[in-house]
């Protein structure tokens, strides 16, 4: 089962959408769909080397995903649960849990170590809203032309553009001149905290850690609820120290706020 190594993503498989909008800037959220996760199970273990199910559980829907491993002949089972979207509530929930259980497999795993993605009013077209509700929309398309990842299969470089082919957002690689690792051109919710392994990662931060977390958030202009939502946390002190890590690293690379 090891051999089978899930791929990381390419460029054209990753989509944008725009997660926090006002007058001065916006965020965008790097996804994956259901049918990205179908090719590259189909790729991995064969079309039929893997299958899903579904289950109601205290009224949520989980997704189980399985996988055939040839050496013993038995099927591994990941499973999880999905959200409920805004619209066609079983479909949603259906689709958000195999993502979810197909994550737990590894794929798409990446993604979360990007940096948090904002992009100023001054690189896209941001307008208000005529209607009572007052707020701000952009009807611009975004899409990743290409990523680079490093040796631990975190992203370290990646370039976004708008539907015209401009570069809206651009990260490099550190102590990279921009050639580094490997290049895909485009051509067409975190693991929840918990324990792993003999070495348990603590149950809670110290005082130091969220200073150092409340910091890099005033630093980015980075909302907590936004960590929360991102990495499905409920309450960031209880976070595990490899989670902690991870939230920090894609602060880290996450820039100043103007």
């Amino acid at each position: 089962m090891e051999k089978n190594l899930i791929r990381l993503l390419r460029a054209d498989e990753i989509e944008c959408r725009i997660s926090v909008i006002n007058e001065k800037r916006l965020s965008l959220l790097l996804y994956k769909d259901a049918r990205v996760d179908q090719r590259i199970l189909d790729e991995t273990f064969g079309p039929f080397g893997w299958k899903r199910s579904h289950q109601c559980i205290d009224g949520s829907l989980y997704c189980t995903v399985e996988i055939f491993n040839k050496e013993t002949g038995q099927w591994i089972a990941k499973q999880d649960v999905g959200t409920t979207g805004y619209a066609e509530k079983e479909k949603s929930q259906a689709s958000d849990s195999f993502k979810r259980a197909c994550f737990n497999w590894g794929i798409g795993r990446e993604l979360y170590s990007a940096p948090f993605i904002w992009i100023p009013a001054g690189k896209v077209q941001i307008q208000m809203k005529e209607n009572k509700d007052k707020g701000y929309y952009c009807n611009e398309h975004f899409a990743v032309s290409s990523i680079e990842y490093n040796a631990d299969r975190e992203i370290s470089s990646l370039v976004i553009v708008n539907g015209k082919g401009t570069v809206v957002y651009g990260l490099k690689a550190k102590g990279d001149s921009g050639n580094a690792g490997k290049t895909v051109q485009r051509k067409e919710k975190m693991q929840p905290e918990g324990q792993s392994g003999k070495n348990a990662p603590r149950s809670c931060l110290s005082k130091e850690q969220m200073d150092s977390l409340q910091a890099e958030l005033f630093r980015t202009g980075v909302a907590m609820e936004d960590v929360k939502e991102r990495y499905q946390i409920q309450k960031p002190e209880s976070m595990s120290e490899e989670l902690y890590s991870k939230v920090m690293t894609a602060l880290s690379k996450t820039r100043t706020a103007a």
